[in-house]
């Protein structure tokens, strides 16, 4: 069984910055690509970034290009989400995933793992 663990969120101001962290459990870490959703309320689950299995590949939602930066640290179980310029409609509870292949997807039924999320406010 595979746990992540999500943290790093909370409230910021719109222009800031935050960091989120995802600690995985288990050994197969460095195996399989990782990557973070969002949801608003009221909204669905939308992909925000994704990285391969060695951090070689990266991949983002077109609202967060240039803002945000995926990556990862095999030796410690963990990616991260670097986000920047935050802007209000960031707004949301953040999840990172474990998709169920080396390569980076959009498609949340791709991934087999989820955190428990972590809230992200941006206020204006």
């Amino acid at each position: 069984q595979v746990q992540l663990v999500e943290s790093g969120g909370g409230l910021v101001q719109a222009g800031g910055s935050l960091r989120l962290s995802c600690t995985a459990s288990g050994r197969t870490f460095s195996s399989y690509a990782m990557g973070w959703f969002r949801q608003a309320p009221g909204k669905e689950r939308e992909f925000v970034a994704g990285i391969s299995w060695g951090g070689g590949t990266t991949y983002y939602a077109d609202s967060v290009k240039g803002r945000f930066t995926i990556s990862r640290d095999n030796a410690k179980r963990t990616v991260y989400l670097q986000m920047n310029s935050l802007k209000p409609e960031d707004t949301a509870v953040y999840y990172c995933g474990r998709r169920s292949h080396r390569d980076p997807g959009s498609t949340a039924s791709g991934y087999d793992y989820w955190g428990q999320g972590t809230q992200v406010t941006v206020s204006s």
